[in-house]
């Protein structure tokens, strides 16, 4: 695995920072109410625009991931916090900032026996008693394919169910930590099978090895299991001892391969090198249930 010092970035991934007076407010809300976001966690490049806009992603379940993906900045080990609270803190930060989406993500918690599904839903469920008419996206992990587990979030009937392939198939072994490629997939043949009304969506990281050919091919796996969104991004390194950038790929590639997609039946493609799994995650939804309703409307 080649790892090292960070590649010099070209002019297109250049960060607008804009740290006003929303920025401030939701890190403050963030760190009075002991949330945690993958927006900080993960090192987001989006944060500031994001958080600008009143837009953030909760992650629950602590900031301790039991696993070490090579990409990801989160911090691993064993995790010690299980706050069954935690549901209704995030519910009032949603309330707070008035949210219309809200998108949910967790550590991976394979030291629990339901991997933390039964606090995904209950988080669904406080969202939605104070914001009744906010949508809820969820992230989820693999559960280690527990079908029960994933069952208890498809039972919580989320707005959009979310969980990320992030790379091609051939390189899956080598970026992500226990995560199997075509479990993941399976997870979200499962979630449609369980909830067919309910959009999936996932998303891959460019830029770790892979050909255009394997990412089609990503696209086509995803289609296979009827996924309805796709986001693609650029990988960035974290540090030194994460997995190395091999290639900064141009937007005008992002903007081809969003055309790849869309061409393919995805209800909505958001493509582009700062591109990350919930960016402009509200405007899915709208994508997703406007396809929905003009299938309905053929059938």
């Amino acid at each position: 695995m080649k790892t090292g010092a960070k590649t010099p970035k070209p002019d297109w991934l250049r960060i607008k920072l804009t740290t006003g007076d929303n920025y401030q407010e939701i890190k403050q809300m963030m760190s009075s109410k002991k949330l945690h976001t993958v927006c900080e966690e993960a090192r987001c490049p989006n944060i500031y625009e994001c958080w600008a806009n009143r837009t953030a992603t909760f992650m629950i379940l602590g900031d301790i991931c039991t696993r070490a993906c090579r990409f990801c900045a989160v911090k691993t080990g064993l995790p010690t916090e299980l706050d069954l609270q935690e549901p209704d803190r995030v519910a009032e930060a949603a309330e707070q900032m008035n949210l219309q989406h809200c998108v949910v993500t967790s550590v991976a918690r394979d030291d629990l026996k339901d991997g933390g599904a039964s606090i995904f839903a209950a988080t669904i469920k406080a969202i939605r008693k104070r914001l009744p008419l906010c949508s809820v996206e969820v992230l989820i992990p693999d559960f280690q394919g527990d079908e029960a587990s994933l069952r208890i979030v498809m039972d919580a009937k989320p707005d959009i169910l979310n969980h990320n392939i992030e790379t091609v198939e051939r390189l899956s072994d080598r970026v992500r930590a226990k995560a199997k490629y075509r479990r993941s997939l399976e997870l979200l043949k499962r979630a449609k099978q369980m909830q067919p009304g309910i959009p999936t969506k996932s998303s891959i990281m460019l830029g770790v090895g892979e050909t255009y050919e394997e990412i089609v091919q990503a696209m086509d796996d995803l289609r296979a299991i009827d996924c309805d969104i796709l986001t693609l991004g650029q990988y960035l390194q974290p540090s030194p001892a994460h997995l190395a950038v091999e290639r900064y790929v141009h937007p005008d590639e992002f903007a081809k391969l969003k055309q790849e997609g869309l061409a393919r039946g995805f209800s909505h493609v958001e493509s582009g090198p700062m591109v990350r799994s919930s960016y402009h995650a509200h405007s899915q939804v709208k994508s997703a249930a406007a396809t929905s309703a003009a299938a309905a409307g053929r059938a």
